[in-house]
C-alpha cells in the first residue's frame, strides 16, 4: 500500500485528490490517505443538499459545504476531526466495509481505545458513534472513505446540519452528544490531533514507508478536477433530486408563503400566498421564478430585472429574496 500526503486541507482539493488516483492516475499498489478539512458539511450522492443543511448558518459560519461521489448521510467535519481513504483497483461491484474498517479499528484499539462496528457503516464507542463510512465503485476500482471524530466541535455540527428553524439548540446539542462522542474523550494518555495522525498512518501502513509525492503536474489535474467536479453550485445543488419546498415569512406587509417545486437546482413552478396587499403586478413572481436557478443571486437578479422587488406592500427586496431562497 501507497500514501500519499495530501498538504491540504481544501475539501474540495482532496476529493478531487481521490477522483484523480481512482481514474487518472493508477499507482501499482493500492492507495491509503489521511487528510482533515477545514470546516465543512458532506452531503451524500443522492441527497438534496437544502434538506441536510443549515445553509445559512454554513454561510455565515463559512462552513464548505460538498457532495460527495459515495451515497450514505450527511456529515460535519473540522479540524478537530480526521478523513481516511482506501483506494483499491480491483473487486467486486458489491459494497463491503468490513476489510477497509478493520484496520483503523485495530490501530484504535492499539490505543486501548474500544472501538467497534455497528454492522452497517459506522464506528461507535460503548455504543456512541464517532466514524461514520461510505463507499462507490468508479473505473473498476473500489473508493472507501470514512470520518474520524478526534476534538470536533460538536455544537457547530448541530448548528449546520440541522435544518428546521426553531429546533433548541442545548436539547438537539444534548440529543447528539448522547449519540455521538469524539475519540479524544477515551484517550488513556492526552494526544493532539497530529500525534493521533501519526499513529494512525503509522499503524496502518504497518511501519512501510511507501510514500508518493504530489508532482505539480499532480497538482494542477487535482486542482482543475476540484473546481470542474467538486467546487461548484451545480455539483453542490444542482445535481440534487426533484423536490417541493414551502418557505414562509411574516414581515410587516403580513405573511408570505411560496410553495416551489425544484428540479436539478431549477425552479419548474412556484405559487404564492398569503394575507399581504400587493400591486398587480405579483402575479408575474411566479412567472418570472419559473426557470430561475434556485440560488439567492440568481432570485435577486430575475426579480430586480423585472422590477418586481416591490410587488408586494411592506416588503423589501431583500425579504422577498430571503423567502424565496433562505
Amino acid at each position: 500500500m501507497i500514501y500519499i500526503e495530501t498538504g491540504s486541507t481544501d475539501v474540495y482539493f482532496n476529493f478531487a485528490l481521490e477522483y484523480y488516483f481512482t481514474t487518472v492516475k493508477k499507482l501499482d499498489e493500492p492507495v491509503f490517505l489521511f487528510w482533515r478539512t477545514t470546516p465543512t458539511v458532506m452531503v451524500g450522492k443522492y441527497q438534496n443538499t437544502l434538506e441536510e443543511i443549515n445553509k445559512k448558518y454554513a454561510d455565515e459560519h463559512g462552513i464548505n459545504v460538498v457532495r460527495r461521489m459515495s451515497g450514505g448521510g450527511t456529515i460535519y467535519t473540522d479540524l478537530g476531526g480526521w478523513q481516511f481513504t482506501f483506494i483499491e483497483y480491483w473487486g467486486t461491484d458489491e459494497i463491503h466495509f468490513k476489510e477497509y474498517i478493520s484496520p483503523v479499528i485495530d490501530a484504535l484499539r492499539a490505543l486501548d481505545i474500544p472501538a467497534e462496528f455497528n454492522g452497517r457503516n459506522d464506528l461507535v464507542i460503548k455504543g456512541r458513534k464517532f466514524s461514520g463510512n461510505a463507499q462507490y465503485k468508479l473505473d473498476g476500482s473500489t473508493v472507501h472513505h470514512g470520518s474520524l471524530l478526534f476534538d470536533t466541535d460538536i455544537e457547530q455540527m448541530v448548528e449546520s446540519t440541522t435544518v428546521d428553524e426553531y429546533k433548541i439548540t442545548s436539547k438537539s446539542i444534548k440529543s447528539v452528544r448522547d449519540r455521538v462522542t469524539n475519540i479524544s474523550e477515551h484517550l488513556q494518555q492526552p494526544m493532539d490531533v497530529e500525534a493521533f495522525k501519526r499513529h494512525m498512518i503509522s499503524y496502518i501502513m504497518k511501519g512501510s514507508e511507501k510514500h508518493y509525492e504530489l508532482t505539480e503536474e499532480d497538482l494542477s489535474a487535482i486542482r482543475t478536477i476540484a473546481e470542474e467536479r467538486f467546487n461548484n453550485w451545480n455539483c453542490i445543488y444542482g445535481m440534487s433530486p426533484k423536490f417541493s419546498i414551502t418557505n414562509v415569512g411574516r414581515f410587516a406587509g403580513g405573511k408570505v408563503e411560496l410553495r416551489l417545486d425544484v428540479k436539478k437546482g431549477i425552479i419548474e413552478g412556484a405559487v404564492l400566498f398569503g394575507d399581504f396587499f400587493a400591486s398587480e403586478k405579483v402575479d408575474q413572481i411566479a412567472e418570472v421564478l419559473t426557470g430561475c436557478l434556485y440560488q439567492k443571486e440568481a432570485v435577486r437578479e430575475a426579480l430586480v430585472c423585472s422590477n418586481l422587488g416591490n410587488a408586494i406592500y411592506g416588503v423589501t427586496l431583500d425579504e422577498m429574496v430571503d423567502i424565496i431562497a433562505p
